[in-house]
């Protein structure tokens, strides 16, 4: 709960702000269009902190999506995206949360079975154990890394499809309708599972893992830090974990390898999408590469300590941090868009110049 409610007070801190403290020409088209403009009475900011959907496990939302909902604005702002008329209806529709609802509490109860068959009998302590290291060669232990790491994701899916569904069954989650015509009930949704197990690159992995609390580092650190965006996002988040120092094991290695596999994919991919055969082993190879980096990364956030954090790595022998440091310096890295990125309104002066 204090998690949670940290990243509450920091999105409403930033986003008014950007609402009341800096100029609207400042600001980037997503930051404007979440900017508060209002300060809230105190029973409203209360509330946002507070409401029983969300102070136990989230997620974090924002602050004028959450007053939408309050107000009862919420779906019928969603729904004047859409020019219905084209589709046929008279009026707008009214959509309701139940499918969505029963389908996430389906993902719970699969993610509680698993929790409690797979993740007793796939300790992540066997890893580092004596005679495990002893018996065990190494890419036989990074099979089993895998299979460990899997066993412990269960209890987030658990917890975070939960969280999402009991806002969904308060009216509070719908995010509009796509291509197909299909409401979706996905605006505070933390987890995409089928793109975080076929992920193909660390980025795609950590995008659609967490997703409030990536949304939540993109905005109050990513897109404000003005200068080394990306290390100072993993260390916020490090520290907003808590102390542990597996979290700083985690998240300091993250920065090595966010860096190493962003310059792999832009110096090489190019290259493998010529032919169908070649993309899809590139996509088969980055599937593997990707899972692997992500278990060796996470590893010491469910181990916590530093002694078998060392441990691990050094039966791991420091490989993926070794082989990120050698790409770093083999590979040109080219600048991120983020180091060169302008406030919207200079974004549309420049174009129109250059015309």
């Amino acid at each position: 709960p204090l998690m949670i409610i940290t990243q509450k007070i920091t999105t409403l801190a930033c986003q008014l702000h950007d609402g009341i403290g800096r100029q609207a020409e400042e600001l980037t088209a997503e930051q404007n269009r979440l900017a508060v403009k209002t300060r809230p009475s105190l029973l409203e900011y209360l509330s946002y902190l507070l409401n029983f959907m969300s102070i136990i496990a989230g997620p974090c939302s924002n602050y004028k999506d959450y007053i939408a909902f309050i107000e009862g604005r919420h779906v019928h702002m969603k729904l004047l995206e859409v020019n219905w008329k084209q589709k046929g209806y008279d009026r707008l529709p009214d959509p309701s949360p139940t499918g969505a609802v029963m389908y996430k509490l389906c993902i719970t109860l699969v993610s509680l079975i698993l929790f409690l068959t797979l993740t007793k009998n796939f300790p992540m302590a066997y890893i580092i154990d004596k005679e495990f290291l002893d018996k065990t060669p190494f890419l036989s232990r990074l099979g089993y890394l895998y299979v460990v790491t899997q066993a412990a994701k269960p209890k987030y899916y658990f917890a975070w499809t939960l969280a999402d569904a009991v806002n969904n069954a308060a009216g509070y989650g719908f995010s509009g309708v796509d291509e197909r015509g299909t409401f979706r009930w996905d605006l505070l949704s933390n987890l995409n599972i089928w793109n975080i197990e076929t992920a193909t690159s660390f980025k795609m992995y950590i995008e659609n893992w967490n997703i409030q609390t990536a949304a939540w580092l993109k905005r109050v650190c990513y897109d404000r830090a003005p200068w080394y965006p990306t290390a100072l996002t993993f260390i916020l988040s490090a520290l907003w974990h808590g102390i542990y120092p597996g979290y700083y094991f985690t998240f300091l290695t993250g920065i090595l390898i966010t860096l190493a596999a962003r310059a792999i994919r832009n110096n090489c991919r190019h290259y493998f999408l010529s032919s169908v055969p070649l993309k899809i082993a590139y996509d088969v190879v980055t599937w593997v590469v990707t899972q692997l980096a992500v278990c060796y990364t996470v590893a010491p956030f469910v181990m916590l300590a530093v002694e078998p954090t060392i441990k691990f790595y050094k039966s791991m022998y420091f490989h993926m941090h070794i082989l990120s440091i050698l790409v770093l310096l083999a590979l040109p890295i080219r600048p991120q868009a983020h180091s060169i990125r302008k406030p919207q309104n200079q974004v549309v002066q420049n174009s129109v110049k250059s015309k």
